[in-house]
């Protein structure tokens, strides 16, 4: 029973909060770059649009279809991403694995709202989906660079 307890903490009602108000939930209508990405364990998606500039995020349009966790981390990323270089997203990406699967900090700010997906730790079976929103933005990051450098 105690699983059952340790699920019911996972969802907590700061996460439900995320969930129900992510930002950017609209398509871009000509985004320089589109990214679907896919979680094969539970089926969760997220699309994420972006229109960047000078190495920065401009504009940035996302469809989500995940967990509540997937949603929760999909807010804290809409919520903060525009002017994000590359590199800061792909810092966020990988501090966000390291907290999950390695027990590392909690991803620097502006990501930093991420650390309410810590006790998420324990249930690996969610790290995918918690992982969508930034890995889709960091692939759709590096195909808009190479698209403007072509």
């Amino acid at each position: 029973m105690s699983g059952d307890s340790d699920l019911i903490k996972l969802y907590s009602s700061r996460i439900l909060a995320l969930a129900a108000d992510i930002p950017h939930l609209e398509r871009l209508a000509d985004p320089d770059a589109t990214v679907k990405k896919r979680s094969p364990l539970c089926g969760s998606t997220v699309t994420v649009d972006i229109n960047a500039a000078d190495g920065r995020i401009t504009g940035f349009g996302q469809d989500v279809k995940a967990c509540a966790l997937g949603q929760a981390s999909a807010a804290i990323v809409g919520a903060n991403v525009v002017g994000r270089t590359l590199a800061e997203v792909e810092t966020a990406r990988d501090q966000l694995k390291a907290m999950l699967t390695q027990g590392g900090p909690v991803p620097d700010a502006p990501f930093d709202g991420l650390e309410v997906l810590q006790p998420a730790r324990d249930f690996k079976n969610r790290h995918a989906s918690i992982m969508l929103a930034l890995e889709a933005t960091l692939e759709a990051m590096q195909t808009a660079a190479k698209e403007q450098c072509a």
